[in-house]
């Protein structure tokens, strides 16, 4: 994998492709390591967020997530990245790809949420279930749930814990039994059938996250972001006239 980095306001990202990543995910089975998968609105949340900007930092993979990513690049760097590397689809793809290789553990959600999303990935990919957990629980109950981790034997720990799962991966990444985790979102709940995804058409175009701000007004907050975000790579966009595209 090509571990070429770039800085987006000050955080990393590695311009990696689907199959890119997939590739270091399998070499990484029993190493561990964490992926991020970078959005804006994840790059806006980390510049007032230290626990989270040092999660970035120091994860071993940052994909780009979010059309708003690829514009960004390609407005300060003039270049064209190939695709977004979202926590779903490299989900779903690792699943394709590596299927019975894998002893993943599914972290996150309401209770029930994490078996129903274990169940869908063993009966549609034949994906091996290392154990399973919901995503409500304190910081008392951690180390009891990262020894469950470690002793399931899991080689991938899928983490849907919303905006905390990043700084969660990070703080125990090296005790995780040489699992590689993900922070996948609303992903879990997408296998368990809970969620929908955005029309094909939507995610084709990279405007699924507009279709979920307009119909959620719970959701509008995260336009503001974006917006924030846009505004912050034009300025630094001004910064470096030679990079204009």
């Amino acid at each position: 994998m090509n571990a070429e980095r770039l800085d987006l306001l000050g955080l990393p990202l590695n311009p990696v492709t689907m199959d890119g990543a997939v590739a270091w995910v399998h070499e990484r089975l029993g190493e561990g390591g964490q992926v991020v998968t970078l959005n804006p609105e994840i790059i806006v949340q980390a510049h007032t967020n230290l626990a989270l900007a040092r999660a970035i930092r120091e994860a071993e993979l940052v994909t780009p997530d979010g059309v708003g990513v690829l514009w960004a690049v390609r407005r300060l760097y003039g270049r064209e990245l190939p695709e977004r590397v979202t926590g779903v689809d490299l989900t779903v793809r690792l699943f394709e790809q590596l299927g019975g290789e894998l002893r993943v553990f599914f972290l996150g959600g309401r209770s029930g949420v994490a078996e129903r999303a274990a169940a869908t990935a063993r009966e549609r990919y034949g994906v091996g279930v290392a154990g399973c957990a919901h995503g409500y629980f304190g910081e008392e109950e951690e180390a009891a749930l990262v020894k469950r981790v470690r002793a399931s034997g899991a080689n991938l720990l899928l983490a849907g814990l919303g905006p905390r799962q990043e700084v969660f991966l990070h703080r125990h990444k090296g005790r995780l039994g040489g699992a590689v985790g993900i922070g996948v979102g609303g992903t879990l709940d997408v296998l368990a059938g809970e969620a929908r995804r955005a029309p094909a058409w939507a995610r084709r175009l990279g405007v699924e996250w507009l279709l979920r701000v307009g119909l959620d007004p719970k959701r509008w907050p995260r336009a503001v972001r974006l917006v924030r975000f846009a505004w912050w790579i034009e300025r630094e966009a001004r910064r470096l006239p030679r990079q204009k595209t």
